[in-house]
C-alpha cells in the first residue's frame, strides 16, 4: 500500500533518481526542475510551504511524493503552487475570436485568435505530477492527483481560486509538438526542451521579450498547428479524466509552448471539498466488504494520504491497524475521507 507525504530535503537523492529514470519522458510532461541547484531550491521551498504560520497563498510550492513503505522508494511526485505569477509572470494563450463584417458586401467572418495572457495570475496550480512507469497501476495515479485536492479541502485558506492544471499537448509521429513547430519556435530561437526548462525553473522574462504580444490569427497557422490547439496528449488523458471528475473544466486557455489545454475549477466546486467528510478514527478490524476511500490525516507536519478499504457510519471511520499506522493516526484522531466510486457518498 503506497502512501503520499510531503517532500523534504532528505528526499533529494531519491527524487533525483526518479527524474534520472524518467529521462526524456519528462520533456514537456512536467515542470519538475533538473539539476542540483534547482532541486535544492524546490525542496527547500516545499519544506517552507508547510510552515504552520502560512495563512494566505503567496506563491508557496507544495511538493508531495509517493512512497513505497516496504522499500522507502519514491516512485512519484505531485505538487501545488499556491499562487502563480506573483514572483514571475505566468503566461497562457487565451483562445478568443475576432469578428470582421461588411454590411455592404454581406460578409460576416469570425476568426479564432490566440492572445498572450496573464489571466491566471494569482491562481493556484496543480502541477509536477509524475509517476514511475512501473507504478502506473493499483490507483497510484489517482492517489497522487487526489492528495492535492484533499489538501485543498482541508486547508482552503492556503490556496486561491481558480485552481488550474496545465495538461501536456499532442505530439506528431516524430515525437515533436506541432504547436511548438508552427508558432513559438519561430520566435524563441531555442529548442522546446530548453524553453520548457527555462520556464519551469522560473526564468520567464524571455517569453515577454521574444513572443509576439499582438493577437495571433489562427487561420494563418499551418493546419497541424491549428489541430493541436487545446488537445491533450494520449498519455495524459487519464490525468485529464481524473481532473474532470473532480470538477475541472476547459475554459479556452492553452499552454504557450505545446498548445495543451489548461483546465480550472473553484475550491468549493471540487468533489474532494463537496463529498469528503471529517470523522474520528476507530482502529479495528474492517469487514471484507468495506468501501474504498481516499483518506488523509489532515496534518501539515507529518501529512499522509492513502487509498484503503474502510468502514464508516455517522460517527466514525474504521481503519485497520495497518492503515492507521501508515497514516500515523490512532483511535480518536480526526481524518478526512472520501468514498470512491460512481455516486459513492459517506
Amino acid at each position: 500500500m503506497t502512501v503520499v507525504r510531503f517532500a523534504c530535503a532528505a528526499d533529494k537523492d531519491a527524487v533525483a533518481s526518479l527524474l534520472e529514470r524518467a529521462g526524456p519522458e519528462l520533456d514537456g510532461l512536467t515542470n519538475l526542475p533538473s539539476g542540483d541547484e534547482n532541486l535544492d531550491r524546490l525542496l527547500a521551498a516545499a519544506e517552507a510551504a508547510v510552515a504552520p504560520d502560512v495563512s494566505a497563498p503567496t506563491g508557496q510550492e507544495y511538493l508531495m511524493v509517493l512512497e513505497d513503505p516496504e522499500t522507502g522508494a519514491i516512485v512519484g511526485t505531485s505538487g501545488i503552487i499556491a499562487g502563480v505569477g506573483l514572483s514571475d509572470a505566468f503566461y497562457s494563450y487565451r483562445v478568443g475570436r475576432i469578428v470582421h463584417a461588411s454590411r455592404r458586401l454581406g460578409v460576416h467572418v469570425t476568426i479564432p485568435t490566440l492572445y498572450l495572457s496573464n489571466d491566471y495570475t494569482g491562481g493556484s496550480e496543480l502541477c509536477r505530477l509524475y509517476l514511475d512507469a512501473e507504478w502506473r497501476k493499483s490507483g497510484n495515479g489517482r492517489l497522487l492527483s487526489l492528495s492535492r485536492t484533499m489538501l485543498v479541502a482541508d486547508h482552503p485558506e492556503r490556496f486561491s481560486d481558480p485552481l488550474i492544471a496545465e495538461l501536456r499537448g499532442v505530439l506528431d509521429e516524430n515525437g515533436e509538438s506541432p504547436f511548438w513547430i508552427g508558432l513559438p519556435s519561430h520566435f524563441l530561437g531555442m529548442s522546446f526542451v530548453e524553453a520548457d526548462r527555462r520556464s519551469g525553473s522560473g526564468e520567464k522574462t524571455f517569453i515577454a521579450e521574444l513572443m509576439p504580444t499582438q493577437p495571433i490569427y489562427v487561420p494563418l497557422l499551418r493546419p497541424e498547428t491549428q489541430e493541436a490547439i487545446g488537445r491533450t496528449h494520449p498519455d495524459t488523458e487519464p490525468a485529464l479524466r481524473l481532473l474532470q471528475e473532480e470538477g475541472f473544466r476547459y475554459e479556452h486557455y492553452i499552454d504557450i509552448f505545446d498548445g495543451g489545454p489548461t483546465v480550472e475549477a473553484n475550491r468549493d466546486d471540487l468533489l474532494s471539498t463537496r463529498e469528503s467528510r471529517v470523522a474520528p478514527v476507530a482502529v479495528s478490524r474492517v469487514a471484507a466488504r468495506a468501501a474504498q476511500a481516499m483518506v488523509t490525516n489532515r496534518r501539515l507536519e507529518g501529512f499522509r494520504s492513502l487509498i484503503a478499504q474502510v468502514g464508516f457510519d455517522e460517527h466514525e471511520l474504521r481503519l485497520s491497524p495497518d492503515v492507521a499506522a501508515r497514516l500515523d493516526v490512532t483511535t480518536g484522531d480526526e481524518v478526512r475521507f472520501r468514498i470512491l466510486g460512481p455516486g459513492a457518498r459517506p
